[in-house]
């Protein structure tokens, strides 16, 4: 299978060494591999570089953070352009709605403007580029998401662990993106309830590793053979044997990042 979504950058070094050994013998053929900022862009290289080709980066900018400055991001955005031949995609990129409902939560202000343009200039990018789009956009998020896409002409879009309003998933539905799902789909019946929902031709699993996971994996770190789960778990939604859901899944991501 393929993991679809993971930062590698964020594991510790004997970690992902010991990882990266392991894919064979748990049965993944690649990773999709995101980024956080400029470093991490840097880091996901590296290890790409390393990875005899299992490692397929995607570069870009995660916005539940600080804003960087604009020299930082025109900086970001020239080294993107530069290694646009190594990239399967332009990502992680999207919209801080965890970063703006904790400062609501305490009672400060929140400016989304700064990270709106951020997201319009690597949709920019992603477009001139001609690159499919890793995106951290959920709930109302999404549909000023879908606007902007729609704004630059990106039909290649990759919702990772989605969860959204319904205007949201009928609006995606019908323009074709695809939607991952975590090992979170074991546990959480709203998760459950939109991978019943979503098309199954426009699914893939991901593990959104080292983001740990609850349920039976409690305590477990997060490894891109958890992927199994999530495809066992979607299959049994839709009457499909974990053979027939795994297929079905990496074919799906397969076309999607045509690898």
């Amino acid at each position: 299978m393929i993991d679809a979504h993971i930062h590698l950058d964020q594991y510790k070094d004997e970690e992902l060494k010991v990882m990266l050994q392991e894919l064979p013998g748990q049965a993944i053929e690649a990773l999709i591999a995101v980024s956080m900022n400029l470093d991490s862009c840097i880091r996901t290289q590296g290890i790409a570089a390393q990875a005899l080709g299992r490692v397929k980066p995607a570069y870009g900018f995660h916005p539940e953070q600080p804003v960087p400055a604009e020299a930082e991001l025109t900086v970001l955005l020239e080294w993107i352009g530069q290694h646009a031949g190594d990239m399967i995609a332009v990502g992680e990129i999207g919209l801080p709605y965890y970063l703006r409902a904790e400062a609501l939560a305490r009672g400060e202000a929140f400016d989304m403007e700064p990270y709106l343009k951020i997201l319009d200039a690597l949709l920019a990018l992603a477009a001139r580029l001609d690159k499919p789009v890793v995106l951290h956009a959920v709930y109302e998020d999404a549909l000023t998401v879908c606007d902007l896409l729609e704004k630059h002409g990106i039909t290649k879009a990759h919702f990772h662990w989605f969860k959204g309003p319904e205007e949201a998933v009928a609006r995606m539905i019908q323009r074709g993106y695809y939607i991952s799902f975590t090992p979170d789909i074991l546990y959480e019946p709203e998760i459950q309830e939109l991978a019943r929902r979503y098309p199954p031709e426009l699914v893939m699993a991901e593990t959104d590793g080292p983001w740990p996971f609850e349920g039976p994996f409690t305590g477990h770190p997060t490894h891109p053979g958890m992927v199994h789960d999530v495809a066992a778990a979607w299959g049994g939604l839709h009457g499909y044997s974990i053979a027939e859901a795994e297929a079905h899944l990496t074919a799906n991501t397969v076309r999607f990042y045509q690898l």
